[in-house]
């Protein structure tokens, strides 16, 4: 079912390109990974297993890791009544409503479709911002749903996962093994790593640059479908202010899941990792926020949705 947030073609086609460079990315990986380890069984088992987890149980893993949970309407009414609201403007179906008991302000989306969504607020996001300002925070939040780019960014994010857990089963290898096989279990080790070093490099780099362009598309999208720019530029900048002054120490279980967050969770001085955060600046989100206020005008009104 198409709902009524704004497509972006633009958005298509870089999910198009990302998917296909790493699923030939993925394929090389797994052909060297054969090679170098000669058991085509263990390296096909594991990467299939692998990735059916994280398309089926990826917003299961999110919320668990975020210590979140599914809330019904009698707990969180007025949380639920937003939802409702966009749901039936954007015409599209409503998807679980999750909170998380953080103090960290934030929000995201996760799930493999619309059809099979979870959208989840933080309690310090609740706690801080105006009723326009969390519309627009969720607005943003369903166009990702809606846009389909959360099963990408689930997608995507799978091969450097995987990567990660060969290396480790490499060291493992070597760690363990003995014997006359000792030399020729470090040079195979030595191999593996640097082929999933590359590989991690290569998939590292596509997602950010998805990512950062998704995040303008779903503030784009919310903008149009509420008719108010304003509100989400305030969220924006309340919660991107919110969010430096948390100590670095509180972030870093969250900066696993940067990729799916309303803004990222970077500390008050981020440093080189401004240079490869999964979101744009915030100055850039702003500047296109106001241009989309000025297109709009006076005349705008909350819920258009073209």
């Amino acid at each position: 079912m198409q709902s009524r947030f704004q497509s972006d073609r633009r958005l298509t086609v870089r999910m198009t390109v990302t998917l296909f460079l790493l699923g030939l990315l993925y394929v090389a990986f797994v052909a060297a990974l054969i090679v170098l380890l000669k058991s085509w069984v263990l390296v096909v088992v594991i990467a299939a297993a692998m990735l059916g987890a994280q398309y089926w149980f990826s917003d299961r893993i999110a919320l668990f890791a975020m210590r979140g949970r599914v809330v019904e309407r009698e707990e969180y009414p007025e949380l639920h009544a937003v939802v409702d609201r966009l749901c039936a403007i954007a015409d599209m179906p409503k998807p679980v409503v999750a909170v998380s008991e953080m103090d960290m302000p934030n929000a995201f989306a996760t799930g493999r479709n619309p059809d099979n969504a979870v959208v989840c607020v933080t309690t310090g996001l609740l706690r801080r911002l105006e009723p326009a300002e969390l519309e627009g925070v969720l607005a943003h939040e369903l166009s990702h749903v809606a846009h389909k780019d959360v099963a990408v960014i689930t997608i995507a994010s799978f091969l450097g996962v995987i990567a990660g857990l060969i290396v480790r089963f490499a060291f493992y290898s070597q760690l363990f093994g003995g014997g006359r096989r000792d030399q020729n279990t470090a040079l195979v080790f030595a191999a593996v790593m640097g082929v999933s070093a590359a590989v991690y490099a290569i998939s590292f780099l596509l997602i950010r640059a998805l990512s950062r362009y998704r995040e303008l598309a779903a503030d784009r999208a919310a903008a149009l479908l509420t008719g108010r720019p304003s509100a989400l530029a305030s969220a924006l900048t309340k919660v991107s202010g919110d969010i430096a002054r948390i100590p670095t120490k509180d972030l870093r279980t969250a900066q696993a899941f940067n990729a799916f967050y309303f803004t990222p969770a970077l500390g008050s001085e981020p440093g080189v990792a401004r240079l490869f955060s999964t979101h744009p600046s915030l100055e850039q989100r702003l500047e296109q926020l106001g241009r989309i206020s000025g297109e709009l005008g006076e005349a705008a009104t909350p819920g258009r949705a073209d």
